[in-house]
């Protein structure tokens, strides 16, 4: 799909061991990773300060992300980071899906500038997460008011296909089962 990218920000192991709920954020990013794979949606993946804090969660890149375009950064947002902001407007990317670490501090300032550099911005609910939840759930409150939409992840996808006789739609049918 044209215009169209999922951004997985630090979903690093070293981030992850003070996620409450982390092996269910994975879960649900892989699902994501496998569906925009599916979908033909260019995949971007960030690494905060990969020489101290080691690259992105294993599980994830072995789902697929690997084939995405990583990016390195000491910024909070991907926009921060080197090449990001020209890399997408040299691939003609409109819409961002955002999903990953953490909500309250590297998603919430990716999103805000997204937003600032006029891009469409879905935030993937079910794909985000912190430290501290009622963090995340003021940011989700904050958003509220912003033009980010925040949705779960298969309501987007299937959103994205528009109709069972999308011809992808049975491939995502059996990613669905294989996440549920």
């Amino acid at each position: 799909m044209e215009g169209i990218a999922l951004v997985v920000l630090d979903v690093q192991d070293s981030f992850l061991k003070a996620i409450g709920r982390s092996q269910e954020l994975l879960k649900r990013c892989q699902f994501a990773i496998e569906s925009a794979n599916l979908l033909g949606i260019k995949l971007i993946y960030t690494e905060q300060n990969p020489e101290k804090l080691k690259g992105t969660n294993k599980s994830l890149l072995d789902a697929g992300l690997n084939q995405g375009k990583c990016f390195s950064k000491k910024a909070f947002s991907a926009f921060g980071a080197e090449g990001f902001l020209d890399y997408l407007r040299d691939e003609g990317i409109e819409h961002l899906l955002i999903a990953g670490l953490e909500t309250s501090i590297c998603v919430y300032q990716t999103i805000t500038d997204a937003l600032r550099f006029d891009f469409d911005v879905t935030m993937l609910s079910d794909c985000v997460g912190g430290r501290r939840e009622e963090d995340s759930r003021a940011i989700v409150a904050y958003l509220q008011n912003s033009k980010c939409h925040r949705l779960p992840s298969e309501t987007v996808f299937y959103s994205l296909m528009q109709t069972f006789e999308h011809p992808d739609c049975k491939a995502f049918i059996d990613i669905v089962k294989k996440y549920s």
